[in-house]
């Protein structure tokens, strides 16, 4: 497995995670119409959106010894009066949690955090 940053050629596979996840993850939480609701293709435009954003948004992935991404973590930076960076999101397709993989994510978002001199990160949970 490993971890790299994503480019805009990932954002397909990206949002089928982001999908493919929240199915999984928030079955019985969310209501099932609203999950049935949520299109590869939406998702896809969304994520495309968010890399084109002012606040230096970035994605990395998680890609298997096949080559799939597993999953995918996603930061920005915000202009809070506490906090510098975001992480946005985080997503692991579900047979692929549990293996210290957001683990691994996480670190990498914080290394590029700190690489970019920002020293405090908010992250908001479901």
């Amino acid at each position: 497995m490993k971890i790299k940053k994503a480019n805009k050629e990932d954002i397909k596979a990206v949002a089928r995670v982001y999908v493919d996840g929240w199915r999984t993850t928030y079955h019985g939480l969310v209501p099932d119409d609203y999950l049935d609701r949520l299109s590869y293709e939406e998702a896809e435009q969304r994520w495309l959106h968010f890399l084109n954003n002012e606040n230096e948004p970035f994605i990395y992935i998680a890609i298997n010894d096949a080559g799939k991404i597993i999953g995918f973590a996603a930061g920005k930076s915000i202009d809070d009066e506490n906090f510098e960076g975001e992480l946005y999101s985080l997503y692991l397709l579900q047979e692929c949690r549990g293996l210290g993989i957001g683990k691994q994510l996480v670190s990498a978002i914080a290394k590029h955090f700190k690489e970019k001199g920002i020293p405090s990160i908010l992250v908001w949970v479901m």
